[in-house]
């Protein structure tokens, strides 16, 4: 059935459809009889083009098909006789041929009546009318002599045409005359003058006719008007021109257009303004046309009644003209009579309700015949616009006419009876299919006919009927209307028609759809030119339907062009230009909804330059700067720039001069004499500077003596007898004027004698010779130009040139501190060997030797520098027990003065510094020995050695300290009654008599007992076979005992290896490079296969990684590498040689046991016991709780075998040789280890097995395999006979 669903859109527009149902009359369906119906019929005016056939429609329905006849003038109008009249078939629409023959002798009023065997409809009487465009009566027109000022009407005078003209004026040459507030047309078509002009002399002023209908133009003869100004009119006030008078009065028709003119004369031009004296004007129907001259108001109401008053106004004054206008109504209705089907025995009313101004005169007709004129029917009764029809009957249908008319029009509506007996039957299509957008209304046809008129009833799904009450409304039309419609009411929805002659049903569907919402939307963006523009658009909507994203742009379609790029959720404008302004929307459509959102686009870019630069108020040292901004491009301009060139100085460079606000187009600017300046103004807004203005005029200014004298004026001596004086020359733009020189002066400070001058042009310095050394110089640099001096200069100090010092310090002293620090002192030397500016002192020392050392070993040499007249300084970081020298010299801006005598001193002894090594080997159980060297840096005599060393265990936690210690000469000691298989930590570090130097550290670890290297581990989970443990429970480390290796590469050191079991070896390493890729490799023993390779976490630190799988009795060469990214080794350790020991197995051969083989056989009697029961319920047709029976009689030692191998659980012998709970032995006796499933909890890291304080393990059995043994029993799934049977197979 869902196939053959038909699909409907319920929205908004719907709303319309279903509202227009529900008020407009039952349709009969065609296949039952009913009286006619007109369908189509030609307007009640018409007007026909005389070139052209006449089409008169006239179109009716009914049952029997109706027959049509016309009258003409009220006359009956027999078409058969007329040739040129043809009735198109089953049709009433005349076709009449006028070719060759006057459209005026068919003239007239036409009617249409169409009937059949249950009555008769008329037609409104429609008025044929030919087209009409008469000629101008022609005229001989005088030339109009006006003077200027005076008013002036040209008459058009058209001829009355069918329909009217329309007027127009134009010249000679077809173009329209130029209409304004002075001249314009008023809407009888006459050319209104308030007052004439010179201009308006002209012999072509022409009236042009346009008669729509038959598209021809006629035109008037042409008139002349020649305008004199021998005495021309004065001003004067306005005055009404059209229409005459103080008021005047205009009727208009409701529903029509009421068009008020109002033309007023005057000098100067008046101007004209409308107002309503009993109300407002309606601003949403009402236009002004002809420059305020008219006023329009269309859709006319009662209300639009009142007094209109127009006012003309000049200079002088004003005119005022009142309009009356009254509004009239032809008929209009308020209740047309609709048709009415009716059951035999029922009741119904015929109403005619209208109205109109004046009152309409309402008139009833039967048939085509006035009521009054008809035969009596006493089950009807008129009553003015009511008709009743009480108790009718079968047969007494007919067609009512209802007539109502005033002096302005009438109006004439049919409206049949049509009485019936008819089941109901569902007019709407089957299966139709509703879709609407969530909280949006739905509306559910369900469009019935029957008579008597059927009861509609809904259903939903199962549910009971839907009666009035929300969320549901039930309509007179049998419209189910949802008013905010959910997902919850989608579904299956059936409407049931009913009357007392039957039923009838029908099944729509609604389907609820989520509504289309924009997520992102596209926000306002401000994007410079030649950039890119991106608006966003996430759109959500109903998955079911199908989206259309569109982009507008100002409401219209994107430009083709391709730098517009649209995406699913975006637009994308690239290259952004000015024409890309605008608001852009982005649409999303459904079929059942849309939702859109907008935002603006601002393009922005520099400024465009200022332009129009004029100088004003031009003084000596100063002018004014004007300009006119140029486009500001969206980007308000910040400030402007002024630029000036030099043409005089620096032509073609531009310096900037000032900087004005943004709002500002003047800058007042302070020149310089002797220049020639143009001047250019740049604009700033946002995105950044305008193009350069075009340059101003150039302006130049007089020359005048310096303003300023050269800057940086310095005195230095660059030998020691010259004094160089130094300045910084002016800019042209500062000389001021030709011919600049420099006047320099200088004399020796403090001494009474006239300044020296030398003038000297076009340089920056001027050199003194013979000056004493080091002597303080006055100096001053004077600027002179062709028009005087500059001003007075001040004087700076300078000195003459420095030279070395001629002697060193004096009177050395050292005074050592500590073996690092020691203090010199010594005398200042005299200003006058200085021989220059004093920078300070620099003491160089080096080591000679240590006091250890008889021969001299000296160090490169040290230099401290200490700034400025000091007498004392620190020397640090010296080396304790050290013989020393220095000297010290004096140093100035010229260089070093000679040294001071060597002076030796002495450092006192310090502290140690670390032994050079220190070396652990031949670790056995319980001892180990130490070796270890003298430290590099005795710094003073060695007095011994402390050892200090302390246990570790399994979490790092450390153990009591022991101490001991050895003499200077001792280097190597061995530490007995160590624990076995113990980590130890050990602290070594030497000492003089000032104490002990730092400590070096080292660990190690005894060797484990020989039984524990010697027995395989407990591993629980897979079977091995326990070792026999010694009276004290002494467990295996978490570290197991070490072979002391070697390490190739720097970043590994204490590398070890050990034995564990048949199948496993313990590598231990400390590792403390940055990489973090460390491998463990291993190979068997002289194979050509490739290196096994297994990633460890590379922290730094020590490590240890357990090797499993290996092979019972095979070597293997084993070694920790480090790789970088490319696989590529970068360390590695020497290779280790591993040898593992040779399989024991201390298991039983459990298939040799008796107790197993009784036990066996007493479970496959008990499972065919089971069968037999079984088999014997199953022929009974009982069924076997199967479960329930292994429940009750459940043996915890019967696990289920292993999928893989068919043996039973693990098994795992203790010293009294019972098995271990839920475990069994294989019936072969041999245990099959998995080689992959060993793991560090069997030997102590991790899982459950964990170390106590003193080093013991503890937790050897986790309970894991409890645990196993338990999951293999969790299936609730009955087993079948059979598979108990293979079981066994």
């Amino acid at each position: 059935m869902d196939r053959k669903r038909k699909w409907v859109l319920s929205s908004g527009a719907l709303l319309v459809i279903f509202l227009g149902r529900m008020t407009t009359g039952l349709e009969v369906p065609l296949d039952l009889p009913q009286p006619p119906t007109i369908t189509h019929q030609s307007s009640k005016d018409f007007i026909i083009d005389p070139r052209e056939n006449i089409l008169i429609y006239c179109e009716a329905k009914g049952k029997p098909h109706p027959s049509f006849s016309w009258t003409r003038n009220g006359t009956h109008f027999d078409v058969e006789k007329d040739s040129k009249v043809l009735m198109k078939p089953s049709s009433g629409t005349l076709v009449i041929d006028i070719s060759g023959e006057k459209a005026e002798a068919y003239e007239g009023i036409y009617q249409c009546t169409a009937r059949n065997e249950h009555g008769t409809a008329v037609s409104n009487n429609i008025v044929i009318r030919q087209s009409r465009s008469p000629l101008w009566s022609k005229e001989r027109k005088e030339a109009i002599m006006v003077q200027v000022g005076v008013s002036l009407v040209l008459q058009c005078g058209p001829p009355a045409g069918l329909p009217p003209p329309i007027i127009f004026w134009m010249d000679n040459n077809f173009q329209r005359l130029p209409q304004n507030t002075r001249v314009s047309q008023a809407l009888n078509g006459d050319l209104y003058f308030s007052n004439v002009l010179l201009d308006d002399t002209r012999n072509d002023y022409i009236c042009y006719a346009r008669f729509p209908h038959t598209q021809t133009i006629q035109q008037k003869q042409p008139i002349t008007v020649k305008v004199l100004d021998n005495s021309p009119s004065g001003e004067r006030r306005p005055s009404f021109m059209a229409p005459p008078g103080r008021s005047s009065t205009q009727m208009a028709l409701r529903g029509g257009v009421l068009e008020l003119e109002c033309i007023a004369e005057g000098l100067p031009t008046p101007e004209v303004s409308w107002y309503k004296e009993s109300g407002e004007l309606p601003s949403s129907r009402m236009s002004f046309h002809n420059f305020q001259k008219t006023l329009k108001i269309a859709d006319v109401m009662e209300a639009d009644a009142g007094d209109y008053r127009c006012t003309a106004k000049n200079s002088l004054g004003s005119a005022h003209h009142i309009i009356k206008v009254n509004v009239k109504a032809a008929p209009f209705w308020i209740s047309a009579p609709r048709n009415l089907i009716l059951a035999p025995k029922e009741t119904g009313i015929l109403t005619c309700r209208v109205s109109g101004d004046p009152k309409p005169q309402i008139a009833w007709s039967v048939n085509g015949v006035p009521i009054e004129d008809s035969p009596k029917d006493m089950s009807r009764k008129v009553e003015e616009d009511t008709v009743i029809l009480s108790d009718v009957q079968t047969g007494s249908s007919a067609v009512y006419q209802c007539n109502a008319s005033n002096e302005f029009g009438y109006l004439l509506a049919n409206a049949f009876v049509n009485v019936l007996a008819e089941a109901p039957r569902v007019l709407t299509p089957p299966n139709n299919v509703y879709q609407v957008i969530t909280n949006n209304p739905a509306f559910l046809d369900c469009a019935s006919f029957g008579s008597p008129i059927p009861t509609i009833t809904w259903f939903k799904d199962s549910q009971t009927s839907i009666l009035n009450r929300d969320p549901y409304v039930i309509h007179n039309n049998g419209t189910l209307e949802i008013n905010v419609a959910q997902s919850l009411n989608s579904g299956k929805y059936t409407c049931i028609a009913s009357n007392n002659l039957g039923t009838r049903e029908n099944h729509v569907y609604l389907e609820v759809k989520e509504p289309t919402r924009i997520l992102a939307q596209p926000e306002y963006m401000v994007v410079q030119r030649n950039r890119k523009a991106v608006f966003e658009c996430k759109v959500k909507h109903d998955p079911t339907l199908i989206p259309t994203m569109n982009w507008l742009k100002d409401n219209g379609e994107l430009p083709d062009d391709e730098r517009f790029l649209v995406d699913t959720d975006s637009l994308t404008i690239n290259d952004v230009t000015e024409e890309d302004e605008g608001t852009y929307t982005c649409v999303m459509n459904t079929t059942l909804d849309q939702d859109s959102a907008s935002a603006m686009l601002t393009v922005v870019e520099e400024p465009d330059p200022p332009t129009d630069l004029e100088l004003t108020d031009q003084r000596e040292r100063s002018v004014q700067l004007t300009w006119i901004p140029g486009d500001e491009h969206n980007s308000p301009t910040q400030k402007f720039l002024v630029q000036y060139e030099d043409l005089l100085h620096q032509a073609g460079v531009w310096h900037n001069l000032t900087e004005e606000e943004g709002t500002k187009t003047t800058a007042h600017l302070d020149l310089s004499p002797y220049a020639y300046y143009s001047f250019r103004v740049l604009a700033v807004n946002h995105v950044g500077y305008s193009r350069p203005s075009q340059p101003s005029r150039q302006y130049r200014t007089n020359p005048a003596a310096p303003d300023v004298n050269p800057t940086d004026v310095h005195g230095v001596g660059t030998e020691h007898n010259n004094l160089v004086i130094s300045w910084k020359e002016l800019t042209g733009l500062q000389s001021n004027g030709p011919g600049l020189q420099y006047q320099v002066n200088w004399r020796q400070k403090d001494v009474e004698e006239d300044w020296s001058s030398e003038t000297v042009a076009n340089a920056s310095k001027y050199v003194v010779s013979g000056t004493p050394t080091f002597v303080a110089y006055e100096v001053k640099v004077q600027a002179v130009n062709d028009y005087g001096n500059g001003p007075a200069p001040e004087a700076v100090e300078g000195y003459s040139g420095e030279d070395v010092p001629m002697s060193a310090p004096e009177s050395v002293q050292v005074l050592v501190q500590n073996g690092t620090l020691a203090e010199v002192h010594w005398e200042p030397v005299l200003t006058s060997v200085v021989r220059g500016r004093l920078q300070g002192y620099k003491v160089s020392y080096w080591r000679e030797r240590s006091l250890h050392q008889a021969e001299a070993q000296q160090e490169e040499q040290q230099v401290l520098a200490f700034s400025g007249n000091r007498t004392d300084g620190r020397l640090p970081g010296l080396k304790p027990y050290s013989l020393y020298t220095l000297n010290i010299r004096v140093v100035n801006g010229k260089g070093e003065g000679p040294p001071s005598p060597n002076h030796n001193f002495e450092t006192p002894e310090g502290v140690p510094g670390p032994p050079s090594f220190l070396h652990i080997k031949n670790t056995n159980m319980d001892s180990l020995t130490l070796e270890w060297g003298p430290p590099q840096d005795n710094n003073g005599r060695l007095t011994g050695y402390t050892l200090k060393y302390q246990p570790v265990n399994s979490s790092n936690e450390l153990g009591p300290v022991e101490e001991m210690m050895f003499p200077a000469n001792e280097t190597t000691v061995i530490l007995s009654d160590l624990k076995y298989s113990t980590r130890y930590k050990f602290y070594f570090n030497a000492k003089t008599i000032k104490g002990s130097g730092p400590t070096i550290t080292e660990e190690a670890v005894t060797i484990m007992d020989e039984a524990f290297i010697q027995q395989p581990i407990v591993d629980v989970v897979k079977g091995y076979t326990e070792p026999h443990l010694p009276i004290s429970p002494i467990t295996q480390s978490l570290r197991p005992p070490f072979h002391k290796v070697h390490s190739i590469g720097p970043a590994f050191t204490n590398v070890n290896s050990s034995v564990v079991g048949e199948e496993g070896a313990v590598i231990s390493w400390e590792y403390f490079g940055p990489d973090k890729n460390v491998y463990v490799e291993y190979i068997v023993e002289n194979s050509k296969e490739d290196w096994t390779k297994e990633f460890v976490n590379g922290s730094s630190g020590s490590q240890t990684y357990l090797i499993k799988g290996l092979k019972p009795g095979t070597s293997y060469r084993v070694r920790v590498v480090v790789k970088d990214h490319s696989e590529a080794t970068i360390h590695s350790t020497e290779e280790l040689v591993i040898t593992l020991p040779a399989m024991k197995s201390n298991q039983v051969d459990l298939a040799t046991q008796g107790w197993f083989i009784g036990l066996m056989c007493a479970i496959a009697l008990l499972i065919l016991v089971l069968l037999i029961i079984c088999f014997i319920k199953r022929n009974k047709g009982g069924k076997y709780p199967v479960k329930e029976k292994e429940d009750a009689h459940h043996d915890p030692e019967v696990q289920p075998m292993k999928d893989d191998d068919g043996t039973f659980g693990e098994y795992s012998d203790t010293e009294d040789h019972k098995p271990l709970k839920g475990s069994r032995t294989p019936s072969n006796g041999t245990v099959k280890r998995d080689d992959s499933d060993d793991s560090l909890v069997d030997y102590g890291e991790g899982g459950d097995g964990q170390f106590n304080e003193d080093g013991s393990f503890i937790g050897q059995y986790s309970g894991k395999k409890e645990k196993d043994t338990h999951e293999g029993n969790e299936s609730s799934e009955a087993p079948s006979p059979v598979n108990a049977m293979n079981s066994f197979v």
